[in-house]
């Protein structure tokens, strides 16, 4: 399938003026004929496809080029380097209601803008009361704009963009303002939308919306592209990312520790299978303590997520076992989860030596574990549990729940 929307090598610069020096500067430079000597890069090396049907998810922090890279695309601004090629109609929502006249009346800017989109006269006339339909703001439709909130002006800005059902949609954040039932509403557009064969680039920080409404995702960071995939793995990435920045997680150790300092230490520890495990799937922790004195230390094992969140622990005196002895000071010890049944996400796997009586904490190692899967169910485990209902139709996604995001 040929791509509507190719992207290879995109990057974006814009100069950087510090002060009236770098003004004059940059000046110069350009009566010169040269570019900016100092730039900033908003954009890096941005390369993807999006075929006819597709939907892609552009996610990241504030200031990541989210913004820079949907302009580019909409054709509103130019690249500094690379390749744009778009095939069809594109529309893009991007500042909703920017360019409504604040004197005109809401009826008067519907015309106006929709036929800066390009609509004719007749294609107006036949689209506006479909257009003040989806708006749903009532007799306001008379008022001038300026008297409008800024919900209303949004629901009539994106009420006039989706009238002209482009091949690709942009929209940058449209979800995050109006009302719940104003987001429903545009939500069911979106999916109604994409069964109907459109391709879709959406802007988000709600990973709930990215998950929903997206096959692929695209992670940007600092302008260039972290990571790039399917919607799922991305997004759980990306979550994981901010889990730790939150938290201040440190480096996770995943090397052997010696026990120079003669007290009980873990010496090494391993997972099974390593780094990464499917939701529900066996994971066996195992590893090897040092005991100052020949006597068989305490275990203790736990799972935290990436920000921190204590999930499960459990420690060898607990359930009455000991750890196995294989020398004067050494020991072993392996436990297993059939069915570990977190859900998907970063985790730490954390391994604590204390003394034989379990009271005196010496040691600690830890080790990233990786829980994949596709999924939108919220919190930490997964609960094994029936609905008693009508078996609802794959497409249908009525029951999804809030916005845990």
């Amino acid at each position: 399938m040929s791509a509507l929307l190719h992207l290879s090598g995109v990057g974006k610069d814009y100069a950087k003026l510090d002060d009236n020096a770098g003004r004059l500067r940059l000046v110069f430079d350009l009566l010169r004929g040269r570019g900016a000597s100092q730039v900033f890069h908003a954009l890096d090396e941005v390369s993807f496809d999006l075929a006819a049907g597709e939907s892609l998810g552009i996610i990241g922090e504030n200031g990541a080029g989210k913004s820079t890279l949907l302009k580019i695309v909409a054709g509103v601004i130019t690249p500094t380097r690379g390749v744009v090629e778009s095939r069809g109609r594109v529309g893009a929502l991007l500042e909703l209601g920017s360019g409504f006249h604040p004197e005109y009346s809401g009826i008067a800017n519907i015309s106006l803008a929709a036929a800066l989109l390009g609509l004719s006269r007749t294609e107006i006339a036949a689209k506006r009361d479909e257009i003040i339909a989806f708006a749903d703001i009532g007799e306001h439709i008379h008022d001038p704009i300026k008297h409008y909130s800024s919900g209303m002006v949004v629901r009539l800005g994106f009420a006039v963009a989706t009238a002209l059902t482009p091949d690709i949609l942009i929209t940058d954040e449209v979800l995050a303002v109006g009302d719940e039932s104003f987001q429903k509403k545009c939500v069911a557009w979106m999916e109604g939308y994409l069964a109907g064969g459109g391709t879709l680039l959406l802007c988000s920080h709600s990973m709930y919306h990215i998950q929903k409404l997206c096959r692929a995702a695209l992670w940007l960071k600092d302008g260039r592209v972290e990571r790039y995939g399917a919607a799922a793995e991305v997004t759980q990435a990306y979550l994981a990312y901010h889990e730790e920045k939150s938290a201040g997680a440190k480096q996770p150790i995943a090397t052997p520790r010696a026990a120079a300092a003669g007290v009980y230490a873990i010496q090494s520890l391993r997972l099974d299978p390593p780094a990464t495990l499917p939701c529900g799937g066996a994971l066996t922790i195992a590893g090897e303590v040092f005991s100052p004195d020949g006597r068989a230390p305490v275990v203790l094992l736990g799972l935290i997520r990436a920000d921190g969140t204590p999930v499960y622990g459990v420690a060898t005196d607990m359930d009455g076992v000991l750890p196995t002895r294989i020398g004067a000071n050494r020991f072993t010890f392996s436990l297993t989860f059939p069915r570990l049944p977190l859900l998907p996400g970063k985790y730490l796997v954390r391994a604590h030596a204390l003394d034989p009586e379990g009271v005196r904490l010496f040691d600690n190692v830890e080790m990233p574990l990786v829980i994949e899967g596709a999924t939108r169910e919220m919190g930490l485990v997964r609960i094994d549990h029936g609905w008693t209902g009508q078996v609802a139709d794959s497409d249908d996604d009525s029951t999804d729940g809030a916005d845990p995001s």
